[in-house]
């Protein structure tokens, strides 16, 4: 949803990075281009004249021109007072009430509540272990109730009974009354919506919460919506008093201006992130993670969480003990694609590596697409057990029965075992104590049929490493040869320089990144 943003904003300031000093002339000039990209981003204008006024009362003092780094100073003011717009700290959602606890959903029709009260319930039913209660107040909407209905046979989570006739009203008082009775922990009322905002709406919205007074108020808004976002926010928030907000569609092309209009304007911290159309797809909101995405410092918090989810213990351990072997045949091939693709793939991946953000723009402008894991992976599914576990088997006969039961053909069967080949040498020269994250990449995409791009890491910001290890607890991932913040300010100008000192950072189940990322020069 940032990119956009992110990528104008890297743009200045890899202007303002690159200089020794900075005048006042300098910064004036360069916030004048951040006004015009958070415009263009469709953050509203009280938020960014707010915004601007706060950066320049800094950038302009003492702060940065007595900096040895005043580039650097400028772009880490502007992602302090990102952090400030966004909120300073996670807000998660507050359930420490007596229970039943009430959480009512409101917003406009087509912004996702019912959806995103289906993730919400999920999650807490899977690892928070409530017992959970939904109710649809829609008695506009066709199928709106029925909607809610599938949506928690879905995900093993209770629905209201569905009685015809009656108001929104009487159904929120009949689902708290039987909530008590059933023993629930929190009970969901997803109320109705309109195209736009009107009168109506706001009086049942309010009599809903006048009758069940509900412990949390939850504003479901479409993170496309632009700058209309700032009045929609307002108007709950002056009728309901909304307790925090959930962005929806934040994988879509929107310029990210929602998120930093509403939260301004409100008061109200953004909750919960509505990730793509899967139950799954749910995330919290952290600001500063979201603040350094948009500045393209990465968020590798967020990916060593991710990669926790998809992996579990007992696999990376007995991963780990058939790398020490120097062992991995198919399957474990398989397995490291599925995982990638579970992460968001090659992209999703590299956008949360720190200052990789260049770097995944050169792997789109390569052409690798997204879909070839899963025709790896359907390749790998045609094979017997044996073949999968002995490569070795796999003679032209043995590769033409598979191209006709995986709908592929014997060219892209070669490819995969090449690049199988190339990732179990590397495996073995990882059991040894060589190589790291980097060359498996690049024996990855050269089995692909693409050199990955050469990378520029000249605009790496040493500073942004101390925050990531003050985010993380003091407990900093081996980044093998960048460079600390203290380094001198001459910074690597090729990959194999960046990586010179040692592996880059190592995920529980994903395939190690060796010394070089590959490509021609």
């Amino acid at each position: 949803m940032f990119q956009s943003l992110s990528d104008r904003l890297s743009g200045i300031f890899d202007g303002l990075t690159g200089r020794g000093a900075l005048s006042e002339d300098d910064v004036n000039k360069a916030l004048r281009e951040v006004r015009r990209a958070l415009i263009e981003a469709d953050v509203s204008l009280e938020v960014v004249r707010g915004f601007i006024e706060q950066v320049r009362d800094r950038a302009v003092g003492a702060e940065v021109t007595k900096s040895i780094t005043p580039g650097q100073q400028v772009v880490k003011i502007v992602n302090d007072e990102l952090v400030a717009v966004l909120g300073t700290e996670a807000s998660p959602l507050d359930l420490k009430s007596t229970p039943p606890v009430a959480v009512m959903m409101v917003g406009l029709q087509g912004a996702g509540k019912t959806t995103a009260t289906g993730k919400i319930a999920k999650r807490l039913k899977e690892k928070q272990n409530k017992k959970v209660l939904l109710a649809s107040l829609d008695t506009r909407r066709p199928a709106a109730m029925e909607q809610l209905k599938v949506l928690g046979e879905q995900i093993g989570v209770d629905t209201l009974e569905i009685v015809a006739g009656q108001t929104a009203v009487e159904i929120a008082k009949r689902a708290q009354n039987e909530a008590k009775l059933g023993g629930y922990d929190v009970l969901f009322l997803d109320t109705a919506g309109r195209t736009h905002i009107d009168e109506e709406l706001m009086a049942e919205t309010a009599e809903i919460k006048a009758a069940t007074n509900p412990h949390e108020i939850l504003l479901v808004a479409d993170s496309l919506t632009g700058q209309d976002a700032v009045n929609l926010a307002r108007s709950f928030d002056e009728r309901v008093d909304i307790t925090g907000i959930m962005l929806t569609r934040i994988d879509g092309d929107g310029r990210g201006g929602a998120a930093l209009s509403m939260r301004a304007v409100t008061g109200k911290p953004i909750k919960l992130l509505g990730t793509g159309e899967k139950l799954d797809d749910l995330e919290d909101f952290h600001p500063t993670r979201v603040a350094d995405r948009i500045l393209g410092m990465g968020d590798i918090v967020s990916l060593v969480e991710k990669a926790a989810e998809t992996v579990s213990q007992e696999e990376a351990a007995k991963m780990a003990k058939k790398m020490k072997k120097g062992v991995f045949d198919l399957d474990d091939l398989k397995n490291q694609l599925l995982q990638m693709k579970k992460m968001g793939g090659m992209g999703g991946l590299m956008g949360m590596m720190p200052g990789m953000g260049k770097m995944k723009k050169q792997l789109a402008g390569a052409n690798v697409d997204e879909k070839m894991f899963d025709r790896q992976v359907a390749i790998i599914q045609s094979m017997t057990k044996k073949e999968r576990a002995t490569p070795a088997l796999l003679n032209a006969s043995r590769r033409k029965r598979i191209a006709a039961g995986s709908g592929t053909s014997v060219q892209e069967i070669n490819k995969l075992i090449k690049m199988h080949r190339q990732m179990a040498d590397m495996m073995k020269k990882m059991s040894k104590g060589k190589g790291g994250m980097a060359g498996a990449l690049s024996s990855m995409m050269g089995g692909m049929g693409g050199g990955m791009p050469n990378i520029d890491p000249s605009q790496l910001d040493p500073k942004m490493l101390a925050e990531m290890e003050k985010q993380m607890g003091g407990q900093m991932p081996d980044l093998g040869g960048l460079p600390s913040p203290d380094a001198p300010k001459e910074l690597p100008t090729s990959v194999d320089d960046l990586l010179k000192g040692g592996a880059a950072p190592r995920f529980p189940g994903l395939p190690g990144l060796g010394p070089k990322f590959g490509g021609k020069k």
